[in-house]
């Protein structure tokens, strides 16, 4: 359910980012671009996994999980994002096709990222009960 989530905001997101990509692609070269459209998309797609992805998982504050979003899902999509879209552009790759496959490759690790770092996983008890959460850096 919340892979789906996390799908659902990712789509729209992945929407944005081509859009803006596509926009800024006008002006700028393309790795530049990519790195705008992903810095803005990672802002966009924080809010709607608070309000959606993870709401029920809020106790380290929302400033703190901005941080940890921002620093962990935005260095995997800027960096990854503006390495593929160089690597796959310089081997002609269409720009566009590109920052698609960018998108697909940096997904799953943002969700892994995003589940167990930025808004961390409850852990279970003996009992079965949630009681706690994973914490990556204290």
């Amino acid at each position: 359910m919340r892979f789906g989530k996390f799908g659902a905001v990712g789509i729209v997101g992945a929407a944005v980012q081509v859009v803006l990509f596509a926009v800024l692609t006008r002006w700028l070269p393309a790795a530049g671009a990519a790195a705008i459209a992903v810095e803005l998309t990672v802002l966009h797609n924080f809010v709607w996994h608070e309000r959606l992805t993870w709401r029920d998982r809020t106790a380290a504050g929302v400033w703190r999980r901005l941080w940890r979003f921002h620093a962990a899902n935005g260095l995997v999509s800027i960096v990854g994002n503006a390495a593929a879209v160089w690597a796959l552009t310089g081997a002609g790759v269409p720009a566009l096709a590109a920052q698609g496959a960018a998108i697909a490759v940096c997904a799953p690790v943002n969700f892994w990222v995003a589940d167990r770092w930025v808004w961390g996983r409850p852990l279970a008890n003996a009992r079965g009960s949630v009681s706690g959460r994973i914490e990556v850096c204290g």
